[in-house]
């Protein structure tokens, strides 16, 4: 069970973090009943999960066996080690994230229309800075590449989400760690430090 200092309920919070991110790992069950995953690339488009690949392998005959998946993306943001809070015992140490889990149901998208605009906004994901022909149906290349591929949606039915930065601490404990991740100015740190004070009502 997550606990609920950690939970994050608001929609725009958790789909913009799905809009930051580019890698989540699908959660598929094989036809012998063991569970599979398979980290890919993935856009949220419109309320759902899509992702695109061989119109073969493992993870399609398991979506065609059972269409019932997970899907989780997760940011670590910050290792915290015991140190910042206590000198002797290594209890304390932790990490700093955001989470998502989602469940639904796959299904393969054959309108090459959708597809386009689901590749459309891939492109706009992970090559904004452009540099190629805008998706057209009209273009045999195109409409030869967006055909030979096959492309997912997962249908999300339940959502759920962990933001955990150090919530559950007390307000001197909180002073350490940031003391800490300003002291230590890893990659990283200085948002921490920011996500303290957004999901810390006390820590400003």
């Amino acid at each position: 069970m997550r606990r609920k200092e950690f939970s994050i309920e608001e929609q725009q919070e958790i789909e913009l973090f799905l809009a930051e991110m580019t890698f989540g790992f699908l959660g598929t069950l094989s036809e012998d009943g063991w569970p599979h995953i398979t980290p890919l690339n993935f856009v949220y488009h419109e309320g759902d999960i899509y992702f695109h690949g061989s119109k073969i392998g493992d993870k399609m005959k398991q979506m065609k066996h059972d269409t019932r998946v997970t899907f989780s993306v997760a940011k670590e943001f910050a290792l915290i080690p015991s140190y910042f809070t206590d000198p002797t015992y290594a209890c304390p140490a932790t990490a700093f994230f955001k989470s998502v889990l989602l469940k639904g149901t796959a299904h393969l998208v054959d309108d090459p229309s959708l597809k386009a605009r689901v590749f459309t906004a891939f492109m706009q994901k992970l090559q904004p800075e452009g540099g190629y022909e805008p998706f057209n149906l009209e273009d045999p290349g195109y409409l030869r590449q967006i055909n030979g591929v096959a492309m997912v949606r997962i249908q999300v039915e339940s959502m759920s989400a962990k933001f955990k930065f150090g919530q559950n601490a007390s307000e001197s404990k909180r002073d350490q760690i940031v003391a800490g991740l300003s002291e230590r100015q890893a990659l990283y740190d200085e948002e921490t430090i920011e996500m303290m004070k957004k999901y810390c009502p006390h820590h400003r």
